[in-house]
């Protein structure tokens, strides 16, 4: 019989998953009409989720580091905390440039939450079972990614002070979610997995503690993490600009493809194998920005989001569990904070260049670079392998 997967504490942080989320992702598409509203351009609008992702990239490798040794699940409540009052700081922002550099600060805190959930969740799911649950448990952002958007334009209809508020409050849920949650310190000792020690210096902890390797092959995801950061940012305009409602279909219909994806092949990911899921899935993302590139209509705009987001639904489970069959338990939050840290650069430079590409060139022509630069994905992530020795690594675990 298969280990247990659905546990409490399984659904707790699928609970809290789903609110961290459903915050966020009311934020990012409405920002932007924050920032033009405040007489930010285009251009200047990308730059919000840039800037967030950039910082979050910037600082995942230390934040992830430092929530292996104070703990995970410490720092999934504190940071909730934290995020809470960023929301409400953002209610009384009048000057878009102070919203830029508030934001900065953000995506460090940011950074935190994303690499204490991740390492935390993947202690909580059976190793024989991981990709699996990788996957099961990803529908959570997914749900909130189909459904935030709606509900944030929703709000911000009754203004940007009531939409900050309900943000805020939704982070003070995630604190009580977080709260009850089992110590994973206590847990950690138990099982003879305790803290290392803390650097001595700061060269010291970027030469023995940064993951480095999981870095530079997360780069394959990063060149498909550019698209999906202006695509969260800016699906909503593009929607505008050919007429096509709901301003949210494009999101909507990525997260349908995704969950239909991971209900399906997802529950298969142990069996089929990652890698083997994850090389195919690699190539189909850069296919549904081609789509989206020549989309004229409602239909042809909400094909571009399914295919999208069928290439993408796989490609987070399938090379999140490949990539931690190579890490020790340890390790874990070092290395979501290294593939956070390249997911995030994408995302942000996805934000802040299409951004001024569309403002340059306009939408689809910015949409077409996205594809071309996601067309790298699969030939990087082969080279790659190789070059880390990820897959002699791989070979030698099916051997044995």
């Amino acid at each position: 019989m298969p280990e247990r997967l659905f546990t409490p504490r399984f659904c707790i942080m699928f609970c809290y998953t789903f609110t961290v989320f459903a915050s966020v992702f009311q934020l990012l598409p409405t920002a932007p009409y924050r920032v033009l509203a405040l007489g930010g351009s285009t251009a200047v609008a990308g730059l919000f989720h840039g800037f967030l992702t950039f910082s979050s990239a910037s600082t995942g490798p230390l934040t992830g580091v430092i929530s292996d040794r104070i703990g995970h699940r410490p720092v999934l409540i504190s940071v909730s905390l934290v995020l809470a009052v960023f929301s409400v700081s953002y209610a009384f922002i009048t000057d878009y440039r102070v919203m830029l550099g508030v934001v900065i600060v953000h995506g460090a805190i940011w950074s935190a939450l994303l690499a204490a959930s991740g390492a935390y969740m993947t202690a909580t799911i059976p190793a024989s079972r991981r990709a699996e649950g990788l996957s099961y448990w990803g529908l959570s952002t997914m749900l909130a990614t189909g459904a935030a958007p709606v509900i944030g334009f929703l709000v911000y209809r009754h203004g940007w002070n009531t939409l900050c508020f309900e943000m805020a409050a939704l982070n003070l849920l995630m604190a009580i979610i977080a709260w009850a949650l089992p110590d994973d310190r206590v847990e950690a000792q138990l099982e003879g997995h305790g803290p290392e020690s803390w650097p001595a210096s700061i060269s010291e902890f970027v030469r023995a503690h940064v993951e480095w390797r999981v870095f530079w092959l997360s780069i394959t995801t990063m060149v498909i993490s550019f698209g999906y950061g202006a695509l969260t940012s800016f699906s909503a305009l593009y929607a505008d600009e050919l007429g096509v409602s709901p301003r949210s279909l494009f999101l909507t219909s990525m997260a349908i493809a995704v969950i239909v994806g991971r209900v399906t092949i997802g529950r298969a990911l142990d069996t089929i194998g990652p890698r083997r899921v994850l090389v195919r899935a690699l190539a189909v993302p850069s296919i549904g920005l081609v789509v989206l590139a020549l989309a004229n209509g409602r239909l042809s705009f909400a094909l571009a989001a399914l295919i999208f987001g069928a290439g993408f639904g796989l490609m987070q489970p399938s090379f999140t569990s490949y990539v931690l069959a190579h890490v020790p338990a340890r390790r874990r939050g070092a290395a979501f904070g290294a593939m956070l840290a390249a997911f995030d650069t994408g995302i942000g430079s996805g934000a802040s260049l299409f951004g001024v590409a569309a403002h340059t060139f306009g939408f689809r022509w910015a949409i077409a670079g996205a594809a071309f630069v996601a067309a790298f994905a699969m030939p990087y992530f082969l080279f790659a392998e190789r070059r880390l020795h990820f897959r002699d690594a791989t070979n030698s675990q099916q051997a044995a």
